[in-house]
């Protein structure tokens, strides 16, 4: 059950819990409807936490012609972030380059040099696609390199 148990109890940027975000600086493009974040950037919603150096936050523009930048009325469409980034929740710590979120799709797509921990379990590989909707991952190589997905678990040792 490595990589669903914990991460699929809660999930990440769908439920109606509000994401708190802090970063060195925040920049707003209200006519691409995006909020960048940069520098030591930290999201959490719940029990998730998104750490990176840059976020990319794009949202929806609003049907009925309000303005997208009253933030009680703002939905989320696409979360992108990228460089060092890393995921935690409960026991589950996963590290990439770049995570994108959709929101539509409630998929999170984990890139570049992927590595997932979950209690002693290790799982690597170059892309990591978590589907919210299914509750099913799947773990790809680096197939330009002839690479493949390595994965190290350890049973529990027996109590003392």
């Amino acid at each position: 059950v490595f990589l669903s148990t914990n991460l699929y109890a809660q999930q990440p940027l769908a439920a109606d819990e509000p994401i708190h975000i802090e970063a060195d600086r925040m920049e707003s493009n209200q006519k691409q409807y995006t909020v960048t974040f940069n520098g030591n950037v930290q999201a959490i919603q719940g029990k998730l936490t998104i750490n990176s150096d840059t976020m990319i936050v794009h949202y929806a523009k609003q049907a009925n012609g309000t303005d997208a930048q009253d933030t009680k009325k703002q939905q989320i469409k696409k979360i992108f972030a990228r460089g060092q980034v890393e995921i935690l929740q409960d026991e589950l710590v996963a590290t990439g380059n770049e995570v994108e979120f959709l929101a539509d799709k409630k998929q999170i797509l984990l890139t570049g040099n992927t590595k997932v921990w979950q209690n002693n379990n290790l799982v690597t590989g170059e892309k990591v696609l978590l589907n919210l909707a299914t509750e099913t991952t799947i773990i790809e190589p680096d197939k330009e390199s002839g690479g493949r997905v390595k994965a190290f678990f350890y049973p529990d040792s027996p109590k003392k």
